[in-house]
């Protein structure tokens, strides 16, 4: 039985749950996830590489934040591989327990001046573990929604754990700024960074009550019980089977990566020891732009499913390249009100590409490795793409001395996503067991 053939009344409510339980999941993991690059572009320099200056410290810290989207194409062709062997829920399950455990244990790490060159060891180490759970949790998290929605609305319903991107970034953003806010600056250097780390124990215990009562994904369901196996090593399947997904999917997360985390990261080093704004303006901004882009997300995505992906994807695309020339000058404006506008237009922008992802990508590929193809797909990016975009942006910075190399880069990156959506095949309403 397939999606169209389910009464309306008989998926609604379990529908909601599945979006909600999706949605409240996703946002833990990714503050989870955020909050260190947050913690990287504002604190970890002084306490991880306090030998070098400021900058050189910075670009250090990057690096750290960037070795995990390294371990995310591990963590999602692992999650990948038993995700479409023995289902999707299962995986998500072990993955927000994985990534709560390497965020708590942060917040407990020595630092530099209390144990020397084993401070930033044990970093790298939490945030490995930290990039291999998240690698797993996309994938997941948008195929529980995607497979149990209907063809008709699955850009909404699968846009939801899109939104808990945002929602996430916002949770670490507020929790950070409220901490900067309320505390002096020695306070926050020395302790209060550590209890937005240590928070997480509170919101995993949340997120494993609520998923518990969410049911495997009835498409996964009904596909193993047409099967006669699942397959064996469903990786290696996708690459025999789907290169141009693959590559269709990957030309899709490019420009939509690497932008987002120039937008979120990047931007607080530039105001903060560029532009010489406060710490607190640039969490304020990144905040007032993730309330904006939570809302855009589904938004975004529902009108992917009334006039295509392709169109609300290109416009996000080339759109964001544009506004990348325009974007610095106003960070650097010295206006809080441009800086704010700055954030929020560029990450509505963003959203009109991250909207329609989820069901997009998952419509390239069959059911039976459909988990592994989205995963593959989603996580290889990050390695060339987000994972590498702050410090290219602070290098091309250092360089030049100049943000234009920056949003030169940004750019581009932005316009063959756009040109990527434009020759994909436009796959709104598709009917997901009929991809083959």
């Amino acid at each position: 039985m397939n999606d169209a053939a389910i009464p309306t009344e008989d998926r609604k409510t379990p529908l909601r749950r599945v979006v909600a339980a999706s949605l409240i999941g996703t946002t833990i993991e990714w503050y989870d996830f955020f909050l260190y690059g947050s913690a990287a572009a504002l604190i970890f320099n002084e306490l991880f590489f306090p030998q070098f200056e400021p900058l050189v410290g910075t670009l250090l810290a990057f690096a750290t934040y960037a070795l995990g989207f390294i371990a995310r194409p591990v963590g999602g062709i692992v999650f990948g591989h038993f995700g479409d062997r023995i289902g999707r829920k299962k995986l998500l399950m072990f993955s927000l327990i994985l990534m709560g455990v390497a965020t708590i244990l942060i917040g407990l790490l020595p630092t530099y001046a209390q144990i020397g060159i084993w401070a930033p060891i044990a970093l790298i180490i939490l945030r490995l573990v930290q990039g291999f759970a998240v690698g797993g949790e996309w994938g997941g998290a948008v195929l529980l929604a995607a497979e149990h929605g209907d063809a008709a609305r699955r850009g909404f319903w699968a846009s939801w754990p899109q939104a808990g991107v945002p929602a996430g970034s916002l949770l670490a953003a507020g929790v950070l700024a409220i901490l900067a806010g309320t505390l002096s600056e020695a306070d926050f250097v020395a302790w209060g960074w550590r209890v937005a780390f240590v928070l997480s124990a509170v919101l995993v215990v949340v997120g494993w009550w609520i998923r518990t009562s969410v049911a495997e994904s009835r498409t996964f369901e009904e596909q193993l019980e047409a099967a006669e196996m699942p397959p064996k090593a469903p990786a290696l399947d996708v690459i025999r089977e789907c290169p141009r997904a693959v590559i269709l999917g990957s030309g899709l997360r490019l420009g939509e990566n690497i932008s987002y985390y120039i937008i979120t990261t990047f931007s607080i080093t530039y105001l903060t020891e560029v532009a010489a704004e406060s710490h607190s303006l640039a969490l304020n901004a990144i905040l007032i732009g993730a309330i904006v882009q939570f809302f855009a997300i589904p938004l975004l995505a529902l009108l992917s499913d009334k006039i295509g992906r392709r169109p609300v994807y290109a416009f996000g695309g080339f759109g964001l390249a544009a506004f990348s020339f325009v974007f610095f000058s106003m960070l650097g404006s010295g206006s809080s009100a441009a800086i704010v506008a700055a954030i929020v237009i560029a990450l509505v922008l963003h959203g009109a590409m991250y909207g329609p992802q989820a069901a997009f990508i998952a419509e390239l590929f069959p059911t039976r490795i459909r988990y592994s193809g989205v995963s593959i797909a989603y996580q290889l990016t990050s390695i060339v793409a987000g994972s590498l975009a702050p410090i290219i942006a602070l290098a091309l910075y250092r360089e030049y001395e100049s943000a234009l190399p920056v949003a030169i880069y940004v750019g581009a990156a932005c316009a063959i996503s756009g040109i990527t959506a434009l020759l994909a095949r436009e796959t709104k309403g598709v009917e997901l067991s009929t991809i083959r």
